[in-house]
């Protein structure tokens, strides 16, 4: 079964490229297991009509998709530029002006955004994904800041700028942002991924929100900003707070440096081990295959590298968004994993750990739960037993898919086939490492009969004797921690 069953997963941008209802199913069944719904383009009637496509081409694979909305933030972008571009030089001075919408071809530019309300004086600020640096001279008005350039080049209107010096104050909700909360709890989403988390505490504020909505969508907070890298201590807090993180490689190398995103990428793969949270990977993982049918040798190492840490998920972003070849991006990924996942095992966490930290691995950061430790502990024995004895996999009945995940964080080498009767539970683990995720009615036996029924559907494959072996973890029903057994079933 190995050879056929992907361990880390696959989530999809979805955009222009794919939008048609064929296409999306074509992604799907190349093996994508998420959708990724960009926040910061299209409108809700292109959400609705993509929401409908995800959902109809899962129920015809049989498999929870989950569908992730991606909030904008407070993306901070140039306004109109007259004629689309404007040469910059070393040592010009610009204005950046919040209060004024249109370019008379001046040095005063307009911006989505009100920066003199944020930055200082001597504060960086790059422009057009950091092809333009300059710094912060002086706050000129209550609505304007003048920069100074730094290097030769040009910018063009609505291109982004990043403040990696610059506190937001927990000021990254915008009212776009709330708009798209709103519209995003009643479409039952089974992921919000926040944009330019500072702090835990953008977290918590974010978590407030959805539940005041009504919405139990878990939280991915973006790792893009400097604020969020600053050290071990902040990540791992962040970590923490949220359901999972995603390394945002693109704006994280703008405001911290190229150098820094291997190994801040190692330590929150690590991060999200250690406390069983989802890990996603992302950013121009395929990215030549925009253009071309076939990805480049770094951007194969680079997807195998992630899968050889143990990320949970490998994403992509234009490359089935905006890419001429989406569906064979997906194909060349599923390849890529596939054969590392088989000539290689995701390295052991204690070794992990020690090869990005040495002996200054860094302790938890709060008491222990007694809750996390028993779904730990059951978890971990379950792994080992499952390795120990050659089991065909490991079957989980989960009412909140916490177990899942725990023994997921564990990286076995062996399928997690969880049995849950909560369809949103089944959604949240279709991106959850290692795991199949089906949705049945509750009984003492569902996880039983779902392994009965996958050895007959030949999902998990028979023995020469027409057996299979599996780990039964199970428990008290709708009880938070009651996982209390690990059985070992021939079927």
């Amino acid at each position: 079964m190995s050879t056929l069953f992907k361990r880390t997963k696959i989530l999809a941008t979805i955009g222009p490229a794919v939008y048609s209802e064929q296409a999306i199913e074509d992604l799907i069944m190349a093996g994508v297991n998420g959708c990724r719904l960009n926040f910061s383009h299209g409108d809700y009637k292109e959400r609705d009509q993509q929401i409908e496509w995800i959902r109809k081409a899962a129920a015809k694979k049989g498999r929870s998709v989950a569908i992730l909305q991606d909030l904008q933030g407070p993306k901070i972008r140039l306004g109109e530029i007259q004629n689309n571009h404007f040469d910059v030089h070393v040592g010009d001075e610009l204005i950046l002006d919040n209060s004024i919408t249109e370019h008379d071809g001046s040095n005063i530019i307009p911006v989505q955004y009100n920066l003199a309300e944020r930055m200082k004086v001597g504060e960086p600020l790059s422009m057009f994904d950091g092809k333009v640096k300059s710094h912060v001279t002086d706050i000129v008005s209550k609505t304007a800041v003048k920069v100074k350039i730094e290097n030769e080049g040009f910018i063009m209107s609505h291109k982004g700028l990043n403040l990696p010096d610059t506190d937001f104050g927990g000021d990254i909700i915008t009212e776009k942002d709330m708009a798209d909360i709103e519209f995003g709890a009643s479409r039952d989403f089974d992921y919000v991924a926040m944009s330019f988390i500072q702090s835990a505490e953008d977290i918590d504020k974010l978590r407030q929100i959805l539940l005041s909505h009504g919405s139990t969508a878990q939280i991915i907070a973006k790792i893009e900003t400097k604020k969020a890298i600053e050290n071990d201590e902040v990540m791992e807090a962040i970590v923490e707070a949220s359901d999972g993180i995603m390394v945002a490689r693109g704006d994280m190398a703008v405001e911290a440096g190229n150098e820094v995103v291997p190994t801040v990428q190692r330590k929150l793969v690590a991060l999200c081990r250690k406390h069983a949270k989802l890990c996603i990977v992302a950013t121009q993982m395929m990215g030549s295959m925009v253009d071309n049918p076939e990805p480049s040798r770094a951007e194969v190492s680079d997807v195998a590298n992630a899968v050889i840490q143990g990320a949970d998920v490998v994403m992509l972003s234009d490359e089935t968004a905006n890419g001429k070849y989406p569906v064979e991006a997906v194909k060349q990924m599923k390849k890529v994993i596939l054969y590392s996942q088989n000539h290689s095992y995701a390295m052991p966490f204690k070794d992990f750990v020690k090869s990005i930290w040495g002996p200054n691995t860094p302790g938890n950061s709060t008491p222990a739960d007694p809750v996390h430790e028993r779904y730990t502990a059951m978890s971990r024995s379950a792994a080992r037993v499952a390795e120990q004895i050659g089991a065909d996999a490991i079957i989980c009945q989960t009412a909140s898919g916490a177990t899942a995940a725990a023994i997921a964080a564990e990286r076995p080498n062996v399928p997690i086939i969880s049995v849950t009767s909560n369809a949103r539970v089944a959604g949240q683990l279709a991106l959850c490492y290692a795991n199949s995720a089906f949705v049945r009615p509750y009984s003492d036996t569902y996880g039983i009969d779902i392994a009965q029924e996958l050895k007959e559907s030949g999902y998990i494959p028979a023995r020469e004797d027409g057996t299979i072996t599996v780990v039964l973890v199970s428990g008290q029903p709708n009880t938070e921690g009651g996982t209390d057994t690990i059985q070992v079933r021939r079927i």
